[in-house]
């Protein structure tokens, strides 16, 4: 599953990418986790409002940080 945390280095998108790395820790599902910072690339995937949470090319979230258990739904799903 290939995982992206779009923003520009707020603390939001820091807390989300650890969040989602914790998550994925825990139910044992292998991530990629990558983060995208440049605005134009951003602004590519439609979002507006950070942080956007991108799994396998789909935006899934935008604008702070995901409920624990949003995240758990992401994961589980896949």
């Amino acid at each position: 599953m290939d995982i992206k945390v779009l923003g520009t280095g707020c603390a939001n998108c820091k807390t989300t990418l650890a969040l989602i790395e914790q998550v994925a820790q825990a139910k044992g599902v292998a991530v990629t986790l990558g983060k995208v910072e440049d605005l134009r690339e951003i602004m590519g995937y439609g979002v507006m409002s950070t942080p956007g949470v991108v799994i396998d090319g789909k935006v899934v979230h935008a604008g702070g940080v995901p409920r624990r258990d949003k995240v758990e739904q992401w994961l589980t799903a896949a």
